[in-house]
């Protein structure tokens, strides 16, 4: 046996967030809608679920077309079994990411970010599995005076610190 490894990039829409993870059951899709849609009643997002049993299909669901699209592509990209993509726009994974955890069927959340995602995947004959992501890229320095002003400003400005 063998194992391959590749790096999969997934692409976000302009304004977008996308939160990746990882669950057990067909009825993932249908819970995820309820948590995102009960979370934060202004969230547009597409959900794309890699079902790896049965008939091993992309099962999708979303309040927005072109997320749904979006986000499914992202899955076909991935091909990771009982992996998961959200695209949303009109809140933060913030406003979801509790909702998300609790839903029964959901294992793992790799990552929730608007940055650039790269996921390290793992293929063999059964198939393929997400070893980890890329967020972003790597940081170019420490803090100082002026980014903890910036820093504490923003959050404020934002309404997530009073």
């Amino acid at each position: 046996m063998s194992v391959e490894l590749k790096v999969v990039k997934l692409e976000t829409p302009e304004g977008c967030n996308l939160i990746l993870g990882q669950s057990h059951f067909i009825k993932t899709v249908e819970d995820i809608y309820e948590a995102m849609t009960t979370s934060t009643p202004t969230v547009k997002f597409g959900l794309a679920f890699c079902e790896s049993s049965g008939e091993r299909l992309v099962r999708v669901e979303g309040n927005d077309d072109d997320l749904k699209k979006a986000a499914t592509e992202n899955a076909l990209r991935l091909g990771c079994g009982h992996s998961f993509v959200v695209l949303m726009r009109d809140a933060y994974p913030i406003n979801v990411l509790n909702q998300l955890k609790v839903v029964p069927e959901v294992c793992t959340i790799y990552a929730a970010t608007a940055n650039p995602l790269e996921v390290i995947v793992a293929e063999t004959d059964q198939g393929r599995g997400v070893l980890g992501v890329i967020d972003g890229q790597k940081p170019v320095g420490v803090e100082g005076e002026e980014g903890v002003k910036w820093r504490k400003e923003f959050l404020r400005k934002i309404g997530y610190k009073t």
